[in-house]
């Protein structure tokens, strides 16, 4: 049962303050400045109180240190190699082990791969998990760049009409219908509005998210007070028309978020619900938010995910809705 209203200590129905009262906005002021403390406190408690947590830390921390030595090397790799993420991939010198994907799923190796990354980054950030990606059979694996300004001066509605243009380039030059797509971050939500509303379910089969703010984060309230910020703010009028109906996607989706993501506030703000999409939320404990295209559990999800092969942290989620639907 919904109530609207505050109880009292004494069982009495309070009414809140009206909307628009100095004191109904300094609530507000203090109800948002103590969860937003709140969350700090939790996700310090989560890093901090266990040795899972203190060696999450250190990975990200390390991580980080690594991704902003070949930051250059990434905005310059697309120069230098024109067209050479098209390059013809030959797998026969990998050891059996490695080419079981061919082997078990021919179709799903065949379809190229696009990664999308975050705001104010490049396609460095995928340097692994691209490797990773190709020693599993997958011939195509391509990281795109959009502008490192896109966060200041974008838009990410024009991203993804961006993005919508750079997935039929790619399907023009490898000759495949469908694409699957991996977004880190604000790439994942920049992929997600370009499946829900700019029609691209008809070409993405699989869309993964790795720390995508779907509902939003607070972080984005201390960013500059240009477009792709306030977008990115929990309420937006982005995240609302997200929400709004989307029939017969065609697009299988995997959200994968972490309780120690210190990005994204509050983290479950990183999990995807939609009535209309087929959506898997996967939960790690011990992840920062840049070791999320790093971490092996992640990369594992992902692997899985475009080998339509769930993951065993999907299939105990599975046994436990229909446990409790049971």
């Amino acid at each position: 049962m919904h109530v609207t209203g505050v109880m009292s200590p004494t069982g009495a129905m309070t009414t809140e303050p009206e909307a628009g009262r100095p004191e109904a906005s300094a609530l507000t002021s203090v109800t948002s400045a103590a969860a937003t403390a709140w969350n700090g406190l939790s996700y310090l408690a989560r890093t901090m109180g266990v040795p899972r947590g203190l060696r999450g830390l250190a990975v990200e921390v390390a991580w980080t240190a690594v991704h902003l030595s070949v930051y250059p090397w990434g905005l310059l790799d697309e120069a230098l190699r024109p067209g050479g993420v098209h390059a013809h991939h030959r797998t026969d010198h990998l050891p059996p082990g490695e080419r079981s994907l061919l082997v078990s799923d021919l179709d799903g190796a065949a379809i190229p791969v696009l990664l999308v990354h975050g705001i104010v980054d490049n396609r460095s950030i995928f340097v692994h998990l691209a490797r990773v990606l190709r020693r599993r059979g997958h011939g195509t694996v391509q990281a795109v760049n959009y502008s490192p300004m896109t966060a200041f001066t974008g838009d990410i509605r024009a991203a993804a009409r961006d993005l919508g243009e750079h997935v039929e380039r790619l399907c023009a030059v490898s000759g495949s219908d469908r694409v699957h797509v991996i977004g880190h971050s604000l790439g994942g939500l920049i992929a997600r509005y370009y499946v829900q509303r700019l029609g691209g379910d008809a070409r993405v089969d699989t869309l993964v998210t790795l720390g995508t703010p779907h509902r939003g984060s607070a972080i984005a309230h201390l960013l500059p007070p240009t477009l792709v910020p306030r977008q990115l703010q929990p309420g937006s009028d982005l995240l609302r028309e997200l929400d709004e109906p989307a029939v017969g996607c065609r697009t299988r989706f995997l959200a994968v978020w972490s309780r120690m993501d210190q990005l994204i506030i509050p983290q479950r703000n990183a999990r995807l619900t939609h009535p209309d999409l087929e959506v898997s939320n996967v939960r790690l404990d011990h992840v920062g938010h840049m070791a999320m295209t790093i971490d092996p559990e992640a990369v594992h999800l992902v692997t899985c995910a475009l080998s339509r092969t769930r993951s065993t942290r999907e299939r105990a989620a599975e046994a436990a809705l229909t446990q409790a639907a049971g």
